[in-house]
């Protein structure tokens, strides 16, 4: 009798299950020490992902159905590649989220010039959030404490802070309507928040201001750190 059959279709571009199933077997095959493989699996390997067969033909090998033999010769040591699949698919996940500058900190600004050419030349994919402030005005010192708290966990994010007298419109940011954070990306205003800190809770924190810019859709995903050996092992 025949083997049963294991139907793997489609191709290791696609996102949906098959294609997540594709990307793991491609990965499968090519992190194997061929040269230390048993003749079986090197076989296997020479037939399913042959360097000198035509593209078409590599295509409709990989997504050929896979028999139970073949599985299970796959199948042997899946859990150390597996771990390297995990980590390779972790990375590539935190290199999208990462596109662009990084900045990991409050930037101060000390003039009306320095405040609009970080708006105008900033990269277009860089959102901009600037606090103008004033010490002495009550909320002014706790946000700026959260916003560094914040730089560190948005390190995408271009935060900056401006005194309202070295802007050189203080006039319009008078103590009434300060604290203020302005958001840019672009060179385009996304949010204007004048005296912000009425939006807040008399006590607030850096995770009460990440809440209420989420609100508005303000800020990117966070980035999603990498996994060490032992957070690994954790997680299994």
């Amino acid at each position: 009798m025949s083997d049963p059959m294991i139907d793997l279709e489609e191709t290791a571009t696609h996102t949906g299950p098959k294609g997540v199933i594709n990307d793991w077997r491609r990965f499968k095959l090519e992190s194997m020490d061929q040269d230390n493989l048993p003749p079986a699996k090197r076989e296997l390997l020479r037939q399913m992902s042959s360097p000198h067969k035509k593209l078409e033909e590599s295509r409709a090998n990989l997504n050929r159905k896979m028999s139970v033999q073949e599985y299970e010769l796959l199948k042997e040591e899946d859990e150390g590649c597996l771990k390297k699949y995990r980590k390779q698919c972790m990375q590539e996940m935190h290199d999208k989220l990462s596109f662009g500058p990084r900045f990991e900190r409050v930037h101060d600004l000390d003039s009306g010039e320095a405040f609009l050419e970080v708006i105008e030349k900033e990269h277009h994919s860089t959102v901009v959030v600037v606090h103008i402030y004033k010490m002495g005005v009550k909320g002014c010192e706790e946000l700026n404490s959260c916003l560094d708290c914040l730089a560190a966990e948005y390190p995408t994010v271009k935060f900056c802070r401006i005194d309202a007298v070295a802007s050189g419109a203080a006039e319009r940011f008078s103590d009434e309507v300060l604290p203020t954070l302005l958001v840019y990306k672009a060179g385009e205003l996304l949010g204007n928040f004048l005296a912000c800190t009425k939006h807040l809770n008399e006590e607030f924190f850096a995770t009460d201001v990440e809440t209420f810019l989420n609100s508005y859709g303000l800020l990117p995903e966070k980035e999603m750190p990498a996994l060490d050996d032992e957070e690994e092992n954790d997680v299994e």
